[in-house]
């Protein structure tokens, strides 16, 4: 079981390092707007609970790779595919400016990818200027391996925005798929 679960990590987070610098620019410079490694970790403490230690290491590796956010996404979502899927989601995006604004995602995924889950979800939010840019649909390649429990993190881009969401799943669910997320200001079923 641990070693299935140490495989799927391994497989997420590769996955990630290979389609990340496709999406990064180069870490970003500080600035009073952007939230550190240490406030996004006591964040995701709180929200995500006993799976703290995995949560960390993936919060550090994308502020390594693509800087300090200017916010971040508190969430949970669901998701099942037989090499088509589906994924809704929604949660509270936070910026220093803004304190949790309600926003909802779905979307579709292709690819070798079968099974189903439930995450708790920490999007971190780059070059987001306005809540407006949110609402559009980022391209996203996500790779899952879990056997009753893991950790992901990928990027998805539209234009300049950035989402890394990092997510921690329970079902059984394996393979890789490319997809997108819209996002959208209230709940639909409609993932186009």
């Amino acid at each position: 079981m641990r070693r299935s679960f140490n495989r799927g990590c391994v497989l997420a987070l590769l996955l990630a390092l290979l389609t990340g610098p496709a999406l990064a620019r180069g870490p970003r410079a500080e600035s009073p707007d952007t939230f550190s490694p240490n406030e996004l970790v006591d964040s995701g403490h709180q929200f995500f609970g006993s799976v703290s230690r995995g949560l960390a290491l993936a919060i550090r590796e994308a502020v390594r790779r693509w800087g300090e956010p200017d916010g971040y996404i508190l969430g949970q979502e669901g998701s099942g595919a037989f090499f088509g899927g589906l994924r809704y989601g929604e949660g509270h995006l936070y910026k220093r400016r803004t304190r949790g604004q309600r926003v909802y995602w779905q979307g579709p995924t292709l690819g070798f990818d079968v099974g189903g889950e439930g995450a708790r979800t920490m999007m971190l939010v780059y070059n987001l200027q306005s809540l407006p840019e949110l609402y559009k649909r980022f391209v996203e390649v996500d790779g899952s391996a879990y056997l009753v429990a893991g950790v992901g993190l990928t990027a998805a881009r539209a234009d300049d925005t950035v989402l890394v969401p990092i997510r921690t799943g329970v079902g059984l669910r394996l393979g890789v798929n490319v997809g997108y997320l819209k996002f959208t200001d209230s709940p639909t079923w409609n993932p186009f």
